[in-house]
């Protein structure tokens, strides 16, 4: 719906996946940010504490990786930032 600051806003409810929360993309907004299923898109909070999404850029990996694999270790390395920032701080 556009508002008189000429601003398209979209109104969703938040829902259970899993063990977290989400929220589905309007059908116009995912085709405005170009997204779709598996997509990956980031959440940056801007100085007025107001929450832009980005369709994240794809970077074309080596051969030799595999998607899961990264996405693994990665998975991995955010739950255990508290471990790593420990060690650090030693």
């Amino acid at each position: 719906m556009k508002d008189d600051a000429n601003k398209t806003r979209y109104s969703r409810k938040i829902g259970r996946m899993g063990n977290s929360l989400g929220v589905s993309l309007p059908k116009a907004l995912a085709e405005k940010l170009n997204v779709s299923q598996g997509d990956e898109i980031e959440f940056v909070e801007n100085d007025r504490g107001e929450v832009v999404l980005k369709k994240v850029r794809q970077v074309q990996l080596p051969d030799n990786v595999r998607p899961e694999v990264l996405e693994a270790f990665f998975d991995v390395f955010e739950e255990d930032t508290g471990i790593l920032e420990d060690l650090r701080d030693r």
